[in-house]
């Protein structure tokens, strides 16, 4: 991570997403399961944003669970990328 203040999104490739539900584990107030099994991101009020490709920004005090959801998630679904420059920090684009 280059700075704490990059803002960063989440999205989730549901085509991916195995259902798992690692992420919700790490990370109940951004991510959710829907009634469909598959994992979505939520925004800051807790709506669930179940448009292909929609972001949700990250809060600071989740950094690391996010981050981490995306490098366990086993159908490797999620992206964690930074606003400013749409690089990915972490998920399967990531250059780690």
């Amino acid at each position: 991570m280059s700075s704490d203040t990059d803002e960063l999104q989440v999205w989730i490739d549901q085509d991916l997403c195995t259902g798992d539900g690692l992420c919700v584990q790490y990370a109940p107030e951004v991510f959710e399961l829907d009634i469909d099994g598959l994992a979505y991101v939520k925004d800051n009020s807790g709506e669930l944003l179940q448009n292909p490709g929609v972001r949700a920004y990250v809060p600071k005090n989740l950094l690391l669970e996010v981050i981490d959801s995306a490098k366990e998630c086993p159908g490797d679904c999620i992206h964690v990328v930074r606003t400013q420059d749409d690089v990915e920090v972490a998920g399967p684009d990531a250059g780690d």
